[in-house]
């Protein structure tokens, strides 16, 4: 990422889509806000809008979209002002997708999302489902389309089959899991990347020499690494339903992370990546996925 970027970066920036639209850099994530409390999902939306943030990330699989719909309406912001994504949970080919597409609508009070994804490669009908994606965005409906969980064999079997190039992948993204190959093939290909569980599902928040080298900034653990995702030139999509995090996961804009500081952190030893497609599916098995109806 250019210097001058970082330099520039507030909660207000956005990164350029290869379809001319633009994403912010930060936004709310939304999952499992709703398990145990379904009011605080919209809650936590209404907040996360108030304090700024740009962008509500969610999904159908999700389960809570009626309620981030709701929250987005108790900002009191005019839909244009608010950047938001839905996902696709299974590719189940073109008609499947167009119903499952206007459900969402249906539950978000909205007339189109900003970006629809791909969830993950399940199902037998990908190339099918990402046509219906091409007609929503046609539509106007999905303003940018794009993948989530995608790996390379997964991204090259779209280019492959010559479809347009998606907008965004959104992979899991922090320091110990860089995703350095998928990154740079994403950006080869023009390819946004929009991190997310940068706080690594909580799991490394504690670690001794990250708490120091936060507080080296007077700034959390968490908001450490949601910088170093930002530095990084990724978007991020933080979740959280603490109104105090939520507000502190904003505080990343007025700081930067020393270049040394930023070469340890990508030193960090590596995790394995559950969501990594290659360990859930063997490719040469999903050849009928791409072929088209």
């Amino acid at each position: 990422m250019a210097k001058e970027c970082i330099d520039d970066l507030t909660l207000k920036f956005k990164y350029p889509l290869n379809d001319g639209n633009f994403i912010p850099v930060l936004g709310l994530g939304v999952y499992q806000c709703s398990k145990d409390d379904v009011e605080g999902t919209s809650r936590s939306v209404s907040i996360a809008l108030k304090q700024g943030y740009p962008m509500i990330d969610t999904a159908e699989m999700y389960k809570n979209e009626e309620e981030v719909g709701q929250g987005i309406k108790k900002s009191n912001l005019r839909r244009e002002h608010v950047y938001f994504v839905t996902k696709l949970w299974e590719q189940n080919g073109y008609e499947y997708c167009l119903k499952a597409f206007d459900a969402s609508l249906k539950r978000l009070d909205m007339d189109y999302v900003d970006l629809y994804l791909m969830h993950t490669p399940i199902g037998d009908h990908l190339l099918e489902t990402y046509d219906a994606f091409l007609a929503l965005k046609e539509k106007g409906l999905a303003k940018s389309i794009g993948v989530s969980n995608f790996n390379i064999a997964m991204l090259e079997g779209l280019r492959k089959a010559g479809k347009p190039t998606p907008a965004v992948n959104q992979i899991e993204i922090h320091p110990y899991m860089r995703r350095d190959e998928l990154v740079q093939y994403c950006r080869d290909h023009g390819i946004h990347v929009t991190a997310f569980s940068p706080l690594t599902k909580g799991k490394r928040l504690k670690e001794p020499d990250m708490v120091t080298m936060a507080a080296s900034y007077k700034k959390t653990v968490a908001q450490l690494f949601i910088r170093w995702c930002i530095q990084s030139g990724f978007s991020t999509i933080p979740k959280s339903s603490n109104e105090k995090r939520i507000i502190e996961n904003s505080q990343v804009f007025d700081w930067s992370i020393s270049d040394e500081d930023m070469k340890i952190l990508n030193s960090k030893p590596q995790a394995t990546c559950i969501n990594e497609t290659a360990t859930i599916f063997n490719i040469h098995d999903m050849k009928p996925s791409w072929t088209s109806s």
